[in-house]
């Protein structure tokens, strides 16, 4: 984390520059089967001075706020090979709270907003890939419906208070039932591999 640090602030380095620098080894190991993986990160600064984007992010592996750069990054994987082919910084803007009268500071645009815009990107770059894979924090049904619409697969961890309907007939009817309240068996999850694969 430390040399992606250095490498970001040594000067504006971009997602379309980082594009650059790994196009020509994606296209040598892409594949149609291939998978993007998105994951974010904060490269936690506790001491250093407060800006846009050294500022406080929500840690949900240590379930606090921590100060520090906040990166979604996008990895390529194809047979046993991941590539870094995208990222962002979130950035969030200082503003007054009109009720609290407090400096706050929030990102003009969500995560989901970002990963939405990166897979848009590793479209129009032709970018060779099946799935996309996300951890819970990015399951959230305008994504699914955002992938299935580029036509690809998604892979997501769900939180266990998630609703799911388990026909398009229960979706109709409104009858949703929580996801950690479901059973899977060893036919249902095979059933499930046969139709991923």
């Amino acid at each position: 984390m430390f040399v992606l640090y250095r490498l970001l602030s040594a000067h504006d380095y971009t997602s379309k520059e980082l594009w650059l620098h790994v196009k020509s080894i994606v296209r040598q190991i892409e594949t149609d089967d291939a998978a993007l993986i998105f994951d974010d990160t904060i490269i936690e600064k506790e001491y250093t001075d407060e800006n846009d984007i050294m500022c406080w992010h929500f840690d949900h592996n240590k379930g606090r706020n921590v100060k520090g750069i906040n990166l979604l990054n996008t990895l390529y994987h194809s047979d046993d090979v991941s590539i870094p082919v995208a990222f962002e910084l979130v950035h969030k803007h200082a503003y007054c709270d009109l009720e609290t009268h407090e400096v706050k500071r929030k990102s003009n645009v969500t995560k989901n907003e970002m990963m939405r815009a990166m897979i848009d990107q590793c479209v129009q770059n032709q970018l060779k890939f099946r799935y996309v894979l996300m951890d819970s924090w990015f399951s959230a049904s305008e994504n699914f419906e955002h992938i299935v619409k580029k036509h690809k697969h998604f892979i997501a961890a769900l939180k266990c208070n998630r609703l799911a309907a388990l026909s398009l007939n229960d979706k109709k009817q409104g009858r949703y039932v929580r996801i950690d309240s479901l059973t899977f068996t060893d036919q249902a999850i095979s059933s499930l591999e046969n139709n991923i694969i």
